[in-house]
């Protein structure tokens, strides 16, 4: 499944959940790729934050890294931060789940070290850039339950999938259903593409493959 969400875009993902019926599924425009090329593709890790100060940075900094620790490979870490300042992501974060073969996180919060972050090729969608660290202010509340990212809700087991176009979330239930559908879809459009591109009109071609 993962193969197959990963070989598939975004926009025929929401086009094909739209015509079922499982409408506004895609996370807020703002959470975008810290690098050029990012995809990524599995099964949501859901982590819940909340706003808090430490005077123990130790203490704070080891609920963060036991969470890392618990994020299983081939999926993706869902960060709801309820915090709107400070980077809740890094380097060496990106380093620890690549090297376990997690699929990538995606953080309603910040991101920091985007650089070194783009060359290890580690995919990480984020509201926004920022150097301060945030283990000062913020901590983990808890993983592996429902969090709200937007209007989305996002359940631990459902489909995370993001690329150049931005992210979406399809729902556990409807997985199979879903990519079975985007895969039909984009190949008609290849056969739209190939129709267009050798003069047909838009219409005639909507007409004839019945999408575009």
């Amino acid at each position: 499944m993962r193969e197959r969400f990963t070989a598939v875009p975004t926009a025929a993902l929401v086009d094909v959940m739209d015509e079922l019926g499982v409408r506004e599924q895609t996370l807020p425009p703002s959470i975008a790729p810290v690098g050029r090329g990012m995809r990524l593709a599995g099964q949501a890790f859901t982590v819940e934050g909340r706003p808090s100060r430490h005077d123990d940075w130790d203490a704070a900094i080891r609920k963060t890294l036991a969470m890392l620790g618990d994020v299983p490979p081939g999926h993706v870490a869902v960060y709801q931060c309820n915090h709107d300042r400070s980077a809740h992501f890094g380097e060496l974060s990106a380093t620890s789940l690549a090297a376990r073969g997690v699929a990538g996180c995606v953080i309603d919060g910040g991101c920091r070290d985007v650089r070194l972050i783009e060359e290890i090729g580690f995919p990480v969608f984020a509201r926004w850039v920022t150097p301060e660290d945030s283990t000062w202010r913020w901590e983990v509340a808890a993983t592996q339950v429902p969090v709200t990212v937007g209007t989305v809700r996002v359940e631990p087991g459902d489909w995370v999938v993001g690329d150049e176009d931005g992210v979406v979330v399809v729902p556990a239930t409807a997985a199979q259903a879903v990519v079975t559908a985007a895969e039909a879809k984009v190949g008609t459009e290849n056969l739209v593409r190939d129709a267009v591109r050798d003069g047909m009109t838009p219409l005639d071609a909507y007409e004839r493959y019945g999408i575009f």
